[in-house]
């Protein structure tokens, strides 16, 4: 948990790591391996000591912004290893150093590197050089809902003896703190033949035991903040958060409650484990019944266990196409745990914490303009899919878009449920705007809601067998809000051409792309343009899909058709000045207009140049016979606007099966864009598509205003700059989610161009391909990064050789933010299985879908078939 006590933004400093053991969070809880209900309410998690840290191992520990060369990150390594998508088994690891922790040589080495070098990782600091750590599995299985089998196996992975003590701890939120709310308690209660329990009664949840089998001893203190510690004031509390730490490292016996009673408490199991041996804790946490008190906890324990691993082991044996290799296997697996693990209970209430912070949600005056300030109507209390739950602990929306893209193979519910959420009334601004993400919710991040309802939309309907009409009919009624608000708040001149700032591109600009105007002028951005033309596209889809069902939509295509021609025109129009598709280069460029009337391309190849590609539909010659007036306003504007038509690809044209395509790129020009994508000393890299241009590394971009330059050029891995805190690099890497989007505009222009259109793949290679064969090796290299080459390595893990090489590491794998441009190294925060989870559709996608099956049913059915579940 992050927890933002900051009136700029700066959560890291204001609520620092080293603060977290001692003060009590107020909206959401943190915990290795940590479960809760969807309220958080009670919590469980693992903590660790192994006798040598300054502090119990209750939390990950990281670095902050400004304590890494490239910003926060995480310094700790876990992994999500399995899950099902009712949590009705989980498996988690976390590597545990049987030395010292080295908290402060972290710090001081990252401090100390310049952004030009690379980060000082756990693993280099030696710590776990001759196998000096433990591995340490947590599994969760469910006999009921309400009912959790826990199983906490520590394995000894030295060759000494290890001491070792773990601390499985219940807790509640400090829902109390604030007046209202009655206070919880956690006791402990007698059992027999060695078991000790924790007893939790709370107003809202009831009553539920934790057994403990065989614990040494219960410890019990309560949530508080340690005020004395944290603010230097006394405290008003005798018991804190802090207490268990206090004890069990500084032998404080007074800082533990001796009545065995509080809210916050723990079991203490002192293991000593042999050399390469392991030692197994059982616990299991239900609701309180006269059953569940007595002492046949353990009687059945290991067999719904061994039931709850094979009920896992059956679903992905559904789930996963045949013929998957074992490699695939186990990406596709571990994949779909770490988007499962990645659920969190997301709480925050903007007006409250707007007045905590003396700011009126209401006020005009002297507070306008205070983050946040204007979505006072929000109040999040749900559970939702984190990008990452260490460095990104909140939901980000179009990281939700392609995170629900994927759970509709996993779980198509959840995935509308997400989608929703987002467009609910909690959270869609009475303006129209779907938030952003929690630092600044009026920021924007690129249109995809509409493309992302629409393909779960079909998903579902594939796996389940019966289209869920009114969630899309639900869905488009918010949705038309939202375009409403792109068109009045973001298309400045009313001339088609849209901006946004950074639209979720971060440092990909010459300069922070929200600052245009403090540039002198205003930024016309291809990616943002782009990303409207799909969303009308989207629109058209989805009206198209109601109207079959229901007549009062019947107008809405012709609509979204319309706003689509005036998009496309507005980005290839050849008459106007410095348009933003470049004729003698075959590109698309963002337009840098100035306040004297002057403007400039900004000629960097990068992605934002190949958004435009992305934004294609294709549709059957049977939806101009169910909608005439279609067709004719086709004929309409071809008429009213010959040369304008001309400029971008004739929707009238029939393709392959007599289908019909919508694309600002007509053929000539998407083969030259093509050429470019797929040169090898441009984007194309062995692991995907790279985000800018590989021949800005010998020919960076300049560019001069008011004196000052901005020079972009390719940098394969992190970022050398400070934008947007220097944690995330567009300028190079490759990102999982728009080459998913890639790929996904490839099969579309194949489905109606067939399969007779072919075009050099590589560039330069002499050799050609169509567009499905270049979509399939697209998504080969891609799934490539994190399965083993013929030299037996992944090119994830890159150069460490424990990872590459150690059987306990080898098969464990991360879903990074981004990758290497070059050698697929992953890179960022390490746990955004959100959107690199994509590789899961990637793998699946071409495994069950031939060309052939492809031409034939034709792009609207771009989504798995054949019926799933988790029973």
């Amino acid at each position: 948990m992050r927890e933002d006590a900051s009136p700029d933004g700066n959560a890291w400093e204001s609520f620092s790591h080293d603060q977290a053991r001692s003060r009590a969070y107020q909206w959401g809880e943190d915990g290795l391996a940590g479960i809760s209900d969807d309220r958080q309410l009670l919590c469980f998690a693992m903590a660790l000591w192994n006798g040598k840290d300054p502090i119990i191992k209750e939390r990950l520990f990281g670095l902050t912004n400004g304590e890494g060369n490239h910003g926060e990150d995480v310094k700790e390594y876990y992994y999500y290893l399995d899950s099902t998508p009712t949590h009705s088994y989980m498996r988690y690891l976390y590597k545990y150093p049987l030395n010292a922790f080295p908290y402060a040589e972290l710090v001081a080495v990252n401090q100390a590197r310049s952004r030009y070098e690379q980060e000082y990782e756990l693993i280099d600091t030696g710590i776990f050089d001759g196998n000096e750590y433990c591995d340490i599995q947590v599994e969760y299985a469910k006999a009921s809902p309400d009912d959790i089998l826990i199983q906490i196996t520590v394995h000894n992975r030295s060759t000494q003896a290890a001491s070792l003590t773990v601390l499985p701890t219940l807790w509640c939120r400090n829902t109390w703190a604030e007046g209202g709310n009655a206070k919880p308690l956690i006791k402990a209660l007698p059992g027999e033949s060695g078991e000790a329990s924790l007893h939790a009664t709370h107003p809202v949840l009831g009553d539920f035991v934790l057994h403990c089998q065989e614990a040494d001893e219960l410890l019990f203190t309560d949530n508080e903040t340690n005020t004395e510690v944290v603010f230097q004031q006394p405290n008003q509390f005798p018991y804190t958060k802090c207490g268990i730490n206090r004890y069990l490292v500084h032998g404080e016996t007074a800082a533990v409650n001796p009545s065995k009673q509080g809210t916050k408490a723990s079991a203490i199991y002192n293991l000593s484990i042999g050399a390469n041996d392991s030692s197994t804790i059982k616990l299991r946490l239900t609701r309180s019944t006269l059953e569940s008190q007595g002492d046949s906890a353990y009687y059945v324990f290991d067999q719904i266990l061994d039931r709850r691993k094979q009920d896992c082991d059956d679903y992905y044996s559904r789930v996963m196409p045949a013929g998957f290799s074992a490699e695939q296997k186990l990406v596709f697996r571990q994949a779909v745990a770490g988007m499962l693990w990645s659920k969190q209970f997301y709480n925050y209430d903007i007006t409250p914490w707007l007045q905590q912070r003396g700011v009126d949600p209401l006020g005009i005056d002297k507070e306008q303009g205070f983050r946040n300030q204007q979505w006072h109507h929000m109040t999040n209390c749900d559970v939702i899919s984190m990008p990452d739950k260490w460095e990104y602990p909140w939901f980000a929306a179009w990281d939700l878009a392609f995170h629900a893209s994927t759970f509709a193979y996993i779980d198509p519910t959840f995935a509308k449920g997400q989608l929703s959420l987002m467009l609910s009334s909690q959270y869609l601004h009475p303006n129209g705007q779907i938030p952003a993400y929690e630092w600044n919710f009026g920021d924007v991040n690129p249109p995809v809601h509409a493309w992302a309802t629409f393909l779960v939309y079909l998903t579902d309907a594939s796996l389940n067998g019966h289209a869920d009409h009114q969630w899309l009919k639900e869905s488009f009624h918010k949705l038309l809000i939202n375009f409403t608000w792109w068109l009045n708040r973001k298309d400045a001149n009313g001339d088609n051409v849209f901006q946004g700032g950074f639209l979720g591109l971060d440092n990909i600009g010459i300069f922070d792309r929200t600052e245009s105007p403090e540039m002198g002028g205003q930024l016309e951005q291809a990616d943002g343009t782009a990303w409207m033309a799909l969303f009308a596209q989207s629109m058209v889809q989805i009206s198209l899909e109601l109207v079959r069902k229901d007549e009062t939509y019947r107008e809405y295509p012709a609509k979204f058709m319309r706003h689509f021609l005036s998009i496309a025109h507005a980005m290839v129009n050849r008459n106007a000045s410095e348009s933003m598709w470049d004729e003698e280069d075959g590109f698309f460029y963002d337009v840098f207009r100035r306040n004297d009337g002057s403007s400039t391309r900004l000629k960097v190849r990068s992605m934002v140049g190949l958004i435009p590609l992305c934004a294609v539909h294709s549709f059957e010659q049977d939806v101009l016979e169910m909608i005439p007036e279609l067709g004719d306003l086709l004929t309409d504007f071809q008429a009213k606007f010959p040369d304008q038509c001309s400029f971008f690809h004739d929707i009238g044209l029939r393709g392959y099966a007599n289908r019909h395509l919508m694309s600002a790129l007509d053929e000539t020009n998407f083969r030259r864009v093509l050429k470019i994508m797929l040169d090898p000393d441009e984007f194309l890299s062995d692991y995907g598509i790279r985000s800018i241009s590989k021949r800005h590394e010998s020919e960076p971009y300049r560019f001069v205003c008011d004196q000052q330059e901005f020079v972009v050029r390719y940098l394969p891995a992190e970022s050398d700059s400070g934008l947007f805190g220097g944690n995330s690099n567009w300028r190079g890497p490759i990102w999982m989610p728009v080459n998913f989007m890639i790929i996904r505009s490839l099969i579309v222009y194949f489905c109606y161009y067939g399969k007779d259109f072919k075009v050099e793949f590589p560039t330069g290679s002499g050799k050609l391909a169509n567009l499905y064969e270049i979509a399939e090796q697209l998504a080969h290299r891609l799934v490539s990064i994190f399965t083993r080459n013929s030299e037996g390595l992944r090119p994830v893990f890159g150069s460490q050789q424990t990872f590459q090489n150690d059987p306990n590491w080898k098969d464990c794998l991360l879903f990074y933010e981004y990758f290497h441009g070059d050698n697929g190294a992953g890179i960022g925060a390490s746990h955004q299985t959100g959107w690199s989870g994509l590789v899961i559709n990637l793998t699946n996608y071409f495994s069950v879908n031939t060309q052939e099956r492809l031409l034939e049913r034709g792009p609207r059915n771009l989504a798995p078939h054949g019926r799933h579940g988790d029973e």
